[in-house]
């Protein structure tokens, strides 16, 4: 019985005019993940986010949500919970409002979840968004998207303008609301620190292509840290190689020869292997790119 997907794409592509955001990206992600998209700036992680929730459509390729078209239709839309960029309320709304807005449009609006959100959270029902501060803006348009009740929560970058405090009690909530509701998460994020603390399975995303996705557990298991040149050893990948240091993938005899790596080496080993900076063939040699 093959595991139900959250996010399948095949041979995506996004072009914008001359530029192209997405190339031919293949990836399956099952549900039940809170999923970590990494990557450098312009590596096509927004896009992926804006495909998934049906705001722009593909090039070419196909990319199916919760095993439908994103945004086929309003059911399909309330299935998803999608957090943008900046965190955006309406300025001029209270914070009432915005939860009356949430009810008229979602047909399975939970206005207890909502308003105990709220309060938790201390936001004044009658204060208006355009008030609020940055971390406080953020925990109400958690508090919209997680009140639809969704089977998917989507986030690009809801925390990279708040302070730490403020981002520390955003990734808590988002914690609380994906055990609440069943559901899974995409949290599109450069930092590293908060992808670390909350997901569970990761995917790198440079240069518009998937570098490498998988449970986090496994993908640190999988790669180790070593020195010296591992060349020649059949079964090997080395991701990254520099200066007498590699990160390896691969036979478990090169494996045992070094500690595995920190979440941190993984993604800069593959975000350096696609910007050509220590790139290295599977047999072990750099090659210049």
């Amino acid at each position: 019985m093959e595991t139900p997907l959250v996010l399948h794409a095949e041979r995506l592509t996004k072009r914008y005019g001359r530029r192209t955001a997405l190339a031919d990206c293949d990836l399956a992600i099952p549900r039940g993940h809170v999923v970590g998209l990494v990557g450098p700036n312009g590596a096509g992680k927004s896009t992926l986010l804006q495909l998934a929730c049906g705001l722009i459509g593909p090039t070419s390729g196909t990319l199916s949500v919760l095993g439908s078209r994103p945004a086929a239709d309003a059911a399909h839309l309330a299935r998803v919970g999608f957090v943008a960029q900046d965190t955006p309320v309406y300025a001029s709304f209270s914070v009432a409002d915005h939860l009356k807005m949430g009810a008229w449009l979602n047909p399975s609006w939970d206005p207890a979840l909502a308003r105990r959100r709220i309060a938790e959270v201390g936001l004044d029902p009658g204060q208006k968004a355009g008030r609020l501060s940055g971390g406080q803006r953020a925990q109400l348009a958690l508090a919209v998207a997680a009140a639809k009740r969704p089977e998917l929560l989507i986030f690009d970058e809801p925390a990279a303008a708040l302070d730490p405090l403020a981002r520390r009690a955003f990734m808590r909530g988002l914690v609380e609301f994906v055990g609440e509701l069943g559901a899974s998460a995409v949290l599109s994020s450069h930092l590293l620190g908060d992808v670390e603390q909350v997901c569970d399975y990761l995917v790198v995303l440079c240069g518009g292509r998937v570098q490498v996705a998988g449970p986090v557990r496994d993908l640190l298991a999988s790669h180790h840290r070593i020195t010296g040149r591992p060349a020649g050893t059949a079964g090997v990948e080395v991701v990254w190689a520099e200066h007498g240091r590699a990160v390896v993938r691969g036979d478990a005899a090169v494996r045992d020869g070094g500690p595995a790596v920190t979440l941190e080496e993984l993604v800069l080993a593959y975000m350096s292997r696609a910007a050509g900076a220590g790139a290295v063939s599977r047999a072990g040699a750099v090659v210049p790119r």
